[in-house]
């Protein structure tokens, strides 16, 4: 059995453990005596100490090791890593997930994950058994910073589908609680343009809110391509928005729920006690609205979207850079995916 190592979300690890171990793959603890070393962080802050804090990952492994990182960073940061590595005669192969169906329960199933695998030399090619096992579909590129520009661009144009089939959605919704519309809304459903727009709508039809790929993974991949376009001078304004609007579902308690809980956010806070919490202001899925009257004033909280779709959001820690901000609410400290 070959063995490997994992340093990162757990969550992740647990969920591939279990196909690692039927594909001939032994976790270990020590990353000295693993051939693989897997590492995926939901911040680049975690995966940038993970790789260059004191007890640097590099400095641990074995001669002969291969590093896989599935995390979303930059390309700028991909390539730092790579040559870190390298220095060091490590092989890294940047591998970052791509989650097809992230509102799936079983988000990290074999055939939901893809990636964009790219290295220096033949790495790839020394990881590709492992890869195999953790993806559904390895598409080889380039180099590691090759890897995560594709991984941004499929962020990018994935996270633009989900919010506006979750608008549309709410436009229905609007229409039909009109009295006025005169609509016979019941007769019409809003058509999916596309597979992500597709899983999202009927994860907010059953109200499955909970999945193993969450809000805080999706505000990580966002925070990294908003990073990737700054790196290269490129204003993305949709992708800020919708970094914005899963940042305030984060703040009032959204961050471990899966991104199809963003519909919530839309309805606004409920009327009447739904919940125990600060004025009964805690709805039946457990987000507690109180936050955003704590830091907005009274009121803030109906038509939250429309309030809060902006610039002034209170995470700026004040060094010019407002996705590294070391006060955000849930203490995410993105300076990142």
């Amino acid at each position: 059995m070959a063995a490997y190592a994992f340093r990162g979300n757990e969550a992740f690890a647990s969920a591939v453990e279990g196909r690692l171990a039927d594909a001939g793959f032994e976790r270990v603890e020590d990353v000295a005596e693993a051939a693989f070393v897997v590492t995926f962080c939901t911040s680049m802050t975690a995966l940038e100490d993970l790789y260059f804090g004191d007890d640097a990952l590099v400095s641990t492994v074995g001669g002969q090791a291969v590093v896989v990182d599935a995390s979303a960073c930059t390309p700028n940061l991909a390539a730092e890593i790579a040559a870190v590595c390298a220095v060091s005669d490590v092989s890294m192969v940047a591998a970052p997930l791509v989650v097809r169906n992230k509102m799936a329960p079983d988000a990290f199933a074999h055939d939901n994950l893809a990636c964009f695998a790219g290295s220096e030399g033949g790495g790839v090619d020394d990881a590709m058994p492992l890869l195999e096992v953790l993806y559904g579909d390895v598409q080889v590129v380039a180099d590691a910073g090759a890897a995560q520009l594709a991984r941004a661009a499929s962020t990018i144009q994935n996270t633009a589908e989900m919010v506006s089939a979750i608008e549309a959605l709410s436009l229905f919704k609007a229409c039909s609680a009109s009295a006025s519309s005169g609509i016979n809304v019941k007769a019409l459903v809003p058509d999916a343009t596309s597979p992500e727009a597709s899983f999202i709508i009927e994860a907010v039809r059953g109200e499955r809110f909970k999945g193993d790929y969450t809000v805080e993974m999706l505000m990580s991949e966002l925070s990294a391509a908003i990073m990737t376009g700054d790196d290269y001078e490129t204003i993305l304004p949709q992708t800020e928005a919708a970094f914005h609007l899963f940042e305030l579902l984060a703040m009032i308690g959204g961050s471990d729920m899966s991104p199809a809980a963003l519909s919530l956010v839309y309805e606004g806070e409920p009327s009447g006690d739904e919940g125990e919490g600060a004025g009964g202001r805690v709805d039946a899925h457990g987000l507690d609205w109180s936050r955003v009257e704590q830091l907005y004033g009274s009121g803030a909280a109906d038509g939250a979207v429309e309030e809060y779709g902006s610039d002034s959001f209170p995470f700026d820690d004040g060094d010019g850079d407002p996705y590294d901000d070391d006060n955000f609410a849930s203490g995410f400290g993105y300076s990142i995916n």
